[in-house]
């Protein structure tokens, strides 16, 4: 049966790398790197410091708790336990995927650590600003472009996506409830300002 499963996450990816464009590609490669979002974080640290003014700390640890959560899971342990080849290292998918400019990412791609990042902090950051904003639910637009690109590039089958973004939400959530812990537990002690 796993046997069966792992074909059809190949074919599936091969399916979706298919949609691919000369125009395309170097948008998808900028896209893809963490550093391109680095607005948008900073965007969304200020919504956390106007919200949230001095206890935004709070959330912010929160935050390092989800993205440390999803990095130690993902890359620490699942990829080197697991060992299953990226597409793009896969002898057995040489050839039938469209790469940009040879970006092959490294050697084991299973689980995600783009969709647990991503989709962790989506959750966590949606379930902290959603009272406040109630358009923040775009964020999950962001998190599947976002794993999209790693299907796009080749380096990562549906189901690490599938997997890794799974993972993110987990701990996005745990990472909140750090949050709303200890944002109580501030309030419950009195202020020394």
């Amino acid at each position: 049966m796993i046997e069966q499963v792992i074909e059809w996450d190949k074919e599936f990816l091969i399916f979706l790398n298919s949609f691919h464009t000369p125009w395309l590609d170097p948008v998808i490669l900028l896209i893809t790197k963490t550093i391109f979002w680095l607005p948008l974080y900073a965007f969304l640290i200020y919504l956390m410091f106007r919200t949230f003014k001095k206890e935004a700390w709070f959330i912010l640890i929160g935050a390092g708790i989800t993205i440390l959560l999803c990095d130690q899971i993902t890359s620490t342990f699942m990829k080197p336990f697991f060992a299953r080849l990226r597409p793009s290292q896969d002898p057995s998918m040489a050839g039938l995927l469209h790469h940009v400019d040879n970006y092959k990412g490294g050697l084991y791609g299973f689980a995600s650590g783009h969709a647990a990042n991503t989709f962790g902090v989506a959750l966590f950051v949606w379930l902290t600003l959603k009272p406040v904003y109630k358009w923040i639910w775009i964020i999950f637009i962001w998190a599947a472009l976002m794993t999209y690109t790693r299907i796009y590039l080749g380096v990562h089958f549906p189901g690490d996506i599938i997997v890794g973004a799974t993972i993110g939400l987990g701990c996005g959530w745990i990472g909140f409830k750090v949050s709303s812990y200890l944002l109580k537990r501030r309030k419950k002690t009195p202020s020394i300002d």
